[in-house]
């Protein structure tokens, strides 16, 4: 007549949920993204992405100071150019609008957070791509390592803790390493984007970055068909001495984070990438969704699926939350 098990009686209370939790969201997971847009004299709205802005020098400061007193454990720079060519030269400009701002964060903060740097030449580049072209329009490898090489020392030069090698280059992780021992910046980090999709959820974030891009990257980017061919690309990064691995996007890849943290000997990022963020967004803004516990639950379904910590648009606030 009556059951033998019942698993609700340790769904009862709030206090025995949260005495069984498996899976918690802690601040110090948490990586905020953050665009500092050059020549800015005022925060500059992002439409597809509500309530993110491309920062201007000094409220980039104060929103990444506001961030660390709430708890967050990183933040990631991207730095937006008035000037775009075809070699993406304000990349390595020390004047550049991302080593500038990287040099007022490390001024700002210090050692109280971990410093983040989007290393990728496509918000530099006057076509969009994460590497120079070759004569007949492709991406060139190799020539696109010899740049990113030079970033990585401007970028730990100006204060970098850690450089987020984001182009999906063949190689592109040990040539980093190695430039940065070279010129001494021996415990500078690599942050690597081991396994980037070429996915459609990236349409907010060319807006944030004033992106160029004309076409797609699906020759440098992986194929989203394809799942054993992050497993290659994982142990090609950690190989070549990455830090942490990034699995990018998040929530349409979580059988890919799973078996990504299931097999990588070192810690495991995952980006909840700007379309993720305005579907959420967007629909909350309709009244479709419960804002704070969709947030809440695509978090801690990210954490489930294996990610130690979670590069969000959410990170403030979420911190805040918890």
């Amino acid at each position: 007549m009556f059951p033998t098990h019942r698993p609700r009686r340790l769904r009862r209370t709030p206090a025995m949920r949260r005495l069984v939790s498996e899976i918690d969201v802690r601040p110090r997971q948490l990586i905020l993204p953050m665009f500092v847009k050059e020549g800015a004299t005022e925060p500059i709205p992002i439409a597809s992405m509500p309530g993110v802005v491309q920062h201007t020098r000094d409220t980039l400061r104060k929103a990444a100071v506001e961030a660390v007193q709430a708890g967050v454990g990183g933040l990631m720079v991207y730095g937006v150019p008035l000037k775009h060519d075809a070699v993406g030269s304000g990349a390595t400009d020390p004047n550049g609008i991302l080593n500038v701002a990287l040099r007022d964060l490390r001024s700002e903060l210090g050692d109280d957070t971990v410093l983040m740097s989007d290393l990728c030449l496509d918000e530099f580049t006057d076509h969009g791509h994460c590497g120079v072209l070759d004569s007949d329009g492709a991406v060139d490898n190799d020539a696109t390592l010899r740049i990113y090489a030079d970033m990585a020392i401007e970028q730990a030069r100006s204060g970098a803790h850690m450089v987020g090698t984001s182009g999906m280059m063949d190689g592109q992780v040990g040539v980093i390493r190695e430039a940065l021992d070279e010129a001494g910046y021996l415990d500078t980090g690599i942050l690597a984007y081991a396994v980037k999709y070429a996915s459609a959820f990236y349409g907010p974030f060319r807006e944030a970055v004033g992106s160029q891009l004309k076409g797609d990257r699906k020759t440098y980017q992986q194929d989203p068909a394809n799942a054993r061919e992050a497993l290659r690309e994982l142990s090609l990064d950690i190989a070549e001495g990455a830090d942490i691995v990034m699995v990018k996007p998040g929530l349409p890849y979580l059988d890919v984070l799973r078996t990504v943290a299931d097999n990588s000997e070192v810690p495991v990022a995952v980006y909840q990438v700007s379309g993720e963020y305005a579907m959420v967004e967007a629909a909350a803004a309709n009244g479709w969704l419960d804002r704070q516990r969709s947030i809440m639950e695509s978090l801690t379904s990210l954490r489930r699926a294996g990610a130690d910590m979670i590069l969000t648009y959410w990170a403030a606030e979420a911190a805040k939350w918890l």
